[in-house]
Order: C-alpha cells, then sequence, then structure tokens
C-alpha cells in the first residue's frame, strides 16, 4: 500500500475517468478497505501470485468489481468475435 499512497490506484478501469481527483480514484484506505491484485483481472489465482509485487494495484472495492466486469465483458466479446462462423445447416 505505501508505493500507492493508501489510495486506490483505479484510474479509469472501472469505467469512471475520475476526472474531478486527477483521474485517479479518490478512496483511500482510511475511509475504505482496500486491496491488492494485478491490473489484469482475468488471471487465473497462480498467475496473479506470480505477478510481481511492484505490478500490484491497490484498488477500492468499487473500483475492482466495475473493473473486473468490464475485463470479463471485453473478454466475452473478444472470445466471440474470435470464434468462426458457424458452418451453413444445408450447403449445397
Amino acid at each position: 500500500m505505501e508505493p500507492a499512497e493508501y489510495r486506490c490506484q483505479c484510474s479509469g478501469a472501472c469505467g469512471s475517468q475520475h476526472a474531478k481527483t486527477d483521474r485517479r480514484c479518490h478512496r483511500t484506505a482510511g475511509s475504505h478497505r482496500l486491496l491488492v491484485a494485478p491490473a489484469d483481472l482475468l488471471l487465473s489465482p497462480a498467475a496473479a501470485a506470480a505477478v510481481p509485487a511492484e505490478q500490484l494495484l491497490a484498488w477500492c472495492p468499487d473500483c475492482h468489481r466495475a473493473a473486473l466486469g468490464r475485463q470479463r465483458a471485453a473478454d466475452r466479446e473478444r472470445k466471440r468475435l474470435e470464434e468462426p462462423e458457424p458452418a451453413a445447416l444445408f450447403d449445397l
């Protein structure tokens, strides 16, 4: 938490521009329970545990939840676009 100055490090991954607070979430450890996680919230638990400490971010619960939802949605869309078109049922 020290490198983050005990403040959520979200700078828009949650969908908010955090425009009123220099483009970074205003929530601090003094008013919210912060958690530490990598920027890529879709990593497996084993891969997340292997991320070097200096690459971890402090997240408030609201930003973490919203960023995770956005990353999941983007991943679903990426996978949908990568899927091949289903073959026509009655090709002649």
